[in-house]
């Protein structure tokens, strides 16, 4: 962790700071990775889909599904809904710029002679991809990060959101073929990879639980979404899934090192508390994890998930066994209700650090088949899902729990998907050119 901070304000320098549109002028641009070698481009992608995951996105999202609760400045406005093209351009330039054009790079340069790098760049993409479509719906990718090639390819086109999703899958698997090459190339990752340190079993077993997830993504557009699910479920299980081996955004502790929650409620106290639908939640169920989440008395995200190098969760065995739970629902309940079962114990025990209290055990974690239902599944994900932009996917996907907007709000409805960024309506010529309607679904919603 000691070169951390370095990079970090390397990014701070270059690939944080957004350069306009993602095309525009990019033959100039001198955050370009095309004479970076590999070893230095895969950390600064690894440290901009940590800032993706756990960051500005995740903080507004959350605020939407009311886990947190905007209450001063630019997070009042957010809780107002009242959110603008303007508020998500760097965010957008970042996806772009600091993660999906680099992720290609590592690509071309690693090729054939270097597979666990390709593999590795591969999964990376997919999953700031996943990101981008999830929050935007339609979004440049096929013709995206061109704009070294010339002017023709300065306005790249916005493909459906269902072929994203096909791709995303197709990335996955080809990153676990790159990564089961027993022969990993020329140069091989190591400390260089932030999240794993190279080791490529971790890889391998998180491109399955991704896999999951974007097969159940599409549930109410594939009837054999399920299958699909249970089908990755066994495969991240038999190559090793376990919360050891979760794929998180890591942090250190100095000044530039710093989890995102910590940083922003350090220098912005006040703006976010916890909601008080989702404490009250947690305080019914008398859930352990509430003094580990925050506290109804203190009310900014507590010491599991707000410390300055807390982990934040990413891609994890948790999200996998509540997949497995929702997909095995239909025809297997007795698998469903074991599999929340270990979820939600699972999940208590990494949070607190202890098994989870036999009472808890035996009024919310004690599913049979005479019981388990797609509530329980859906409750103890929401609440599983604490800080994570994943929560917002699956409140839309699954239309729970029920929400009310907030009272005063400038919308009466829940966003479902975010403004298109400013500098990309301007400076592409595809890109829509009326401002998006927020209460209208992505294609996976609908």
């Amino acid at each position: 962790m000691k070169n951390l901070n370095k990079i970090f304000l390397i990014l701070l320098l270059g690939v944080f700071t957004s350069c306009g549109s993602f095309v525009d002028g990019l033959e100039d641009s001198p955050n370009s990775p095309s004479d970076a070698s590999i070893n230095l481009i895969l950390p600064t992608v690894e440290l901009s889909t940590f800032s993706n995951y756990s960051g500005q996105l995740a903080r507004i999202t959350s605020v939407f599904i009311q886990t947190q609760e905007g209450k001063q400045f630019q997070f009042e406005d957010f809780a107002g809904y009242n959110i603008s093209e303007l508020d998500v351009n760097n965010e957008w330039g970042q996806f772009y710029n600091g993660c999906i054009l680099e992720c290609d790079a590592i690509i071309s340069k690693a090729g054939d002679a270097n597979p666990h790098y390709r593999g590795i760049a591969k999964i990376l993409k997919a999953m700031n991809l996943g990101l981008v479509t999830d929050l935007w719906g339609d979004v440049p990718n096929s013709e995206a990060g061109k704009g070294l090639l010339g002017e023709a390819h300065y306005n790249p086109k916005f493909d459906s959101q269902e072929s994203i999703i096909a791709n995303i899958q197709s990335l996955l698997s080809e990153g676990i073929t790159d990564l089961s090459n027993a022969n990993g190339g020329t140069i091989v990752p190591g400390a260089d990879d932030l999240a794993f340190g190279g080791k490529v079993a971790n890889w391998i077993t998180a491109a399955h639980i991704l896999k999951a997830r974007y097969a159940m993504r599409i549930s109410k557009r594939d009837a054999n979404a399920s299958t699909k699910a249970l089908d990755h479920v066994n495969a991240a299980l038999t190559s090793g899934a376990s919360p050891a081996n979760d794929l998180n955004a890591v942090f250190g502790v100095n000044g530039n090192e710093l989890n995102q929650w910590y940083a922003f409620n350090f220098t912005r106290q006040g703006y976010i508390d916890m909601g008080d639908g989702f404490v009250d939640m947690l305080t019914t169920l008398n859930d352990p994890r509430l003094s580990f989440y925050g506290s109804d008395k203190a009310k900014s995200v507590g010491p599991y998930f707000g410390q300055e190098n807390s982990p934040a969760p990413m891609v994890t065995f948790v999200e996998l066994k509540f997949i497995e739970a929702e997909a095995a629902f239909a025809n297997d309940k007795a698998r469903s209700a074991t599999a929340l079962n270990d979820a939600i114990k699972a999940h208590i025990k990494q949070v607190t650090g202890a098994d989870a209290p036999p009472a808890y055990v035996a009024a919310n974690a004690n599913f049979d088949i005479t019981n388990v239902t797609l509530e329980a599944i859906y409750r103890q994900k929401y609440i599983a899902l604490f800080t994570q932009i994943e929560g917002y996917s699956d409140w839309r996907r699954t239309d729970f729990p029920v929400l009310t907007p907030n009272a005063g709000a400038t919308r009466n409805y829940i966003p479902v998907r975010l403004p298109l960024a400013q500098n990309e309506r301007l400076y592409n010529n595809n890109a829509p050119q009326t401002p998006l309607d927020l209460n209208v679904p992505v294609w996976w919603d609908n």
